[in-house]
């Protein structure tokens, strides 16, 4: 079975930075794109950053310049630093993966359970 676990979220006050981490256990074969995504109370759950196996990234356009997103493949972990926050960065943070278990032939999508990142002074 595989699982995606975040950690890193937290408490900041604004203009600080949080790191996120997110690992992948588990009967894994291969794992293709990675990413991040946010909901914050009332609103629609939205794409943060998204990271390829070839290292490609996509970030939404109001996030450029102070998220960056990464990965380290031998450890099945992808990161998130957030820099520079803002109150309206307050969100549930999940996790996600494309990850083709061991002995199936296709990948499926995989998420953690959230992490909660809170900006306040």
């Amino acid at each position: 079975q595989v699982q995606l676990v975040e950690s890193g979220g937290g408490l900041v006050q604004p203009g600080g930075s949080l790191r996120l981490s997110c690992a992948a256990s588990g009967s894994i074969g291969s794992i293709n794109a990675m990413g991040w995504y946010r909901q914050a109370p009332g609103k629609e759950r939205e794409m943060v950053a998204r990271i390829t196996s070839t290292v490609s990234t996509w970030y939404a356009d109001s996030l450029k310049g102070r998220f960056t997103i990464s990965r380290d493949n031998a450890k099945n972990t992808v990161y998130l630093q957030m820099n520079s926050l803002k109150p309206d960065d307050t969100a549930v943070y999940y996790c996600n993966a494309a990850i083709r278990p061991r002995g199936v032939s296709h990948s499926s999508d995989y998420w953690g359970q959230g992490t909660q990142v809170t900006v306040s002074s």
